[in-house]
This record gives C-alpha cells, structure tokens and sequence, in this order.
C-alpha cells in the first residue's frame, strides 16, 4: 500500500480533513494506493503557493531560456522513471502497458518541445501610422493556471498542459482524476527533482464538488486547463466566467471515421479496429461512428468483424493483450447501460454486446469489442459519447450524403476519411467540421502539431507552437519618439 501526500510549496502534507482516497486497480480490484482527499482549505493553499510562487523572484528572475532548461532537466527525469510511471499508470487506469510505456516516452518529447519553444516566444515592432511613436507587443505569462485532468491518461494530459504553461511563465496547480491520482504525484516529484522553484507545480486530488470546484472558482486562479468530459466541462466554464478566467478545454468527441469503396479495405480495417478499440475505447478521439459507403458495407463489417474477434483481452499488464478492462466501476456501468439502449433503439449487435468475467478476466470490469450495425445517426449511440469498445456502423450512399451525417452531432474532435482519391480526400477535409482529420490513418499525434476540438469538444488547442499562446497574453507597448505634442487634449 502506498499512501501519497499533497505537494504545496515543495513540501508534502496530509490532507487538511485526513481524509483519503482508495486507488483501485481495474484489473484485480486491489487497492494498491491512496491519495489525499483534499477538500476546499487544501484548494486554497495550493493556490495560494502558486501565486506566491508567481511573484517571486526565485521563479520571475528565471529567464525563458532558464525555465527551458528545467523543462529539459524535467524530460530527462520522465526519460529515467518512465518504466516506473508506467508501471503506476498501468495499475491506477488498467491501460496496456505497451500503451503506456509509449506515452512514457513521449511525454518526454512533450516536455523537450516546450523547453526548446521556451525562449522561442517573441512580440513584434508595429509599423505606425503615426508619427513620433514606437510600438511593440511582448508576451507575458497569465499567472497561477489549474489544470483538471481525467482518468484515461493522466500524465500524458498533464504534460500536454504543465509543458506549455511552465515555458510560458506560468506556475500550476495540478487537479488529477481521484480516481487515477497515483502518477501525477509521482510528476510532482520529478518537479521538486528537477529544480523548479517551490509553488511552481503543485498537486491536490480529491472529488470535483470538494476541491475541483473551489479551485475553479478561486479568485487567483487566472486559467483553467480542463480535459474531461462535457458535464464536467460546463461546471468549469460557469465557474471560470464568474471572475473571467481564461479557458483551454478539451471535452468529448462522436468523432467520424469515413470509408469510401475506393479505400485500401485491409487499412482501412485495422484503421477501424485503432480508431474505437485502442485503449477500450476509453480516448476522446474515439472513432465511434462508422460510416461505410454502401457497396463495401456487408464485406467490410464482415471482415472487421472476423480481426476483432481475434483480439486478446485480458490482463493489461501482459505485452501480448490487445483489449484490457475498463477504467473505473461507474465507468463499466455506464458502457454496458448504453449497449443496452442501443440494443432497444433497435441497432443490430453483430458482434460483443456484453461484459466478460472468468478466469484470466481479473474481477470482470471488462466489455467485449461491441459492434452495432444499423445505426442511424439520430439514435443515441450515435449521438452520445460512450467512451469505451462500442462501435456505430452507419452506412451511406454518397459523399455529400456521408459529410452531412458526420457533421451532424454536437462535438467536432476529431474525424477520417478513407480514400484513394487526393481530391476527394482534400475535399472532405475541408468540410468535415472537426480540430482534426486524419486521411487513410488514425490516431496520429504530435507534440508538434495542434489538437483540440470545434463545438462541443472543446476550447482551444493543445500541442505545436500554438499552445503556448494559450498561457500568454498580450502587451502592447508606446513609446513617444516626439515629446512635444501639438495637442495634450486629443487622442493622438
């Protein structure tokens, strides 16, 4: 049993309540860990800590290029523990390990991007219209920033906020999931590790109502960073717009994964299969829907039903598992109701449509690779995100007719489209309304390019040189090259 502490100012300490959190592995269902239950006092504190830490010239006498090189000193130590981080990532979320330890590692690359983009961040001269005046803008940090992280990966969605935020200038307040709070501990000691100066990073857990929402509302608090779903994300937009804070969110995603008869069929499978199963289909770019053009659509289920059931499930901690359990109990829950109000809209299950329990299945927090076909596109499973291995197949006719059907639902994360034809392909692109399209792959992502969603899937990007804007603001400076002004009265 491990018992974590909070990280306020560089130093750990209990919850103000003592109260604590279990950490449930999904797999076997053993509390491996705890974690602080920190309450509205605690939110207060670290808060607190980080605006002391904004202020102060341990942290504001750093230049960009010193903070990029405690963001490197900080990628090298994910670098070093990143079979550690892994391990613990593993068993508080129940994702595979080689999936994991992949996030591991590009973390790290996260992390040197941002160090190396730092001091890269440079205003502009201003060409005037006027006459005996120079102007330029220069970039500032906003201040202390919070950033509220879900279960399904959480120091990966961490470092997509602190890497930015940290180059910026900015100090932090970590909020992770108290359902997966294990690792972003750990994050926090790689910080006090690697130099950062005390109340730069600090790390809280708990429940929403009892410290998420009194960090939201903070007054000191200038940005909110949220990854999560949509509900959770309107409470901390209404919270955020109370005193006018800045917000990045990063919310759910319905996202269309489009398949043309002209399409290499073999990929575009395998495409299908990464596109909804990968992590138990527990990821917000999801290709949830499926929408296969009718002259392929009988062969193609067919064979996409054939791979899949060759899937190996099981234990996430074996290399060899393809399809590990899902996250959480309520989280279980919630998938398996959700295949039952597909199977009463009516929708054909070709394939799953059931939890799976047994030997080799730990304590049965699993859902069989679900494959509905029949969908339409007003039903609720093609409406909803369900945020686990729950397939939609929708078929259509024509172009047109497949960009209407992939535009119409609220969220706009993310979307594919399967083709050989470059024109048809470019086409799409520009009208499916998503903050990303893949063409004939899927689930590609970089530190070097942005991500985010239109819609209701989010505000703001994260990734590439545009997410370091999100945690900046902008200055204009005047300067008087003519003192003597012809008119102190007029707006010159």
């Amino acid at each position: 049993m491990n018992t974590y502490q909070q990280l306020i100012g560089n130093e750990w300490c209990d919850p103000a309540s003592d109260a604590w959190i279990d950490q449930v592995e999904p797999f076997s269902g053993e509390v491996w860990a705890r974690v602080p239950r920190s309450n509205a006092e605690d939110a207060d504190r670290a808060v607190r800590a980080a605006h002391k830490a904004f202020n102060s010239t341990a942290w504001t006498s750093l230049s960009a290029t010193d903070r990029g090189a405690l963001l490197r000193k900080l990628a090298s130590l994910i670098e070093r523990d990143a079979e550690k981080l892994g391990h613990i990532e593993q068993r508080s979320n129940g994702k595979l390990i080689v999936e994991v330890a992949g996030q591991m590692r590009h973390a790290a690359q996260w992390v040197y991007y941002y160090a190396g983009l730092a001091d890269k961040v440079m205003g502009n001269v201003i060409p005037m219209p006027k006459p005996g005046v120079f102007n330029f803008t220069r970039h500032e940090p906003l201040g202390v920033v919070l950033a509220i992280t879900p279960w399904n990966s959480p120091i990966a969605l961490t470092i997509w906020k602190l890497a930015p935020a940290l180059a910026a200038g900015n100090t932090m307040v970590l909020k992770p999931s108290e359902f997966t709070s294990a690792s972003t501990y750990e994050l926090g000691r790689l910080c006090v590790e690697a130099g950062f100066p005390p109340g730069v990073v600090n790390v809280v857990s708990g429940y929403g109502a009892e410290v998420g929402e009194p960090l939201s509302s903070h007054p000191l608090v200038a940005k909110i960073a949220f990854t999560g779903g949509e509900i959770g994300g309107k409470h901390v937009n209404i919270a955020a717009a109370k005193d006018f804070k800045h917000v990045t969110m990063e919310l759910g995603g319905k996202s269309a994964n489009i398949v043309f008869d002209d399409a290499d069929i073999d990929q575009a499978v395998k495409g299908a299969i990464a596109g909804i199963f990968s992590a138990a289909g527990q990821t917000c770019m999801a290709g949830s829907r499926l929408l296969l053009q009718d002259t392929i659509h009988d062969a193609f289920v067919d064979k996409l039903v054939a791979e899949v059931k060759k899937a190996r499930i099981g234990d996430p901690s074996d290399p060899d598992t393809q399809i590990g359990p899902i996250s959480n109990r309520p989280h279980f829950e919630k998938v398996l109701s959700y295949i039952d109000i597909a199977k009463n809209e009516g929708a054909n299950c070709v394939l799953g449509g059931h939890a799976i329990t047994g030997p080799g299945y730990g304590q049965g927090q699993f859902v069989a690779p679900t494959i509905f076909t029949g969908v339409n596109n007003s039903m609720r499973i093609a409406q909803e995100e369900v945020f686990g291995p729950v397939l939609s197949v929708i078929r259509f006719k024509t172009m047109e007719e497949a960009l209407e059907i992939a535009n119409d639902t609220n969220y706009g994360l993310a979307g594919a489209v399967w083709t050989r034809d470059l024109h048809r392909a470019l086409y799409c692109v520009e009208r499916i309304r998503a903050g990303t399209v893949w063409v004939n792959n899927y689930r590609a992502t970089s530190f070097a390019t942005p991500f985010g969603g239109y819609k209701r899937s989010g505000i703001g990007r994260e990734g590439g040189a545009e997410a370091i804007k999100e945690y900046l603001q902008t200055k204009s400076v005047w300067i008087t090259t003519q003192p003597n002004r012809a008119n102190p009265f007029a707006l010159g």
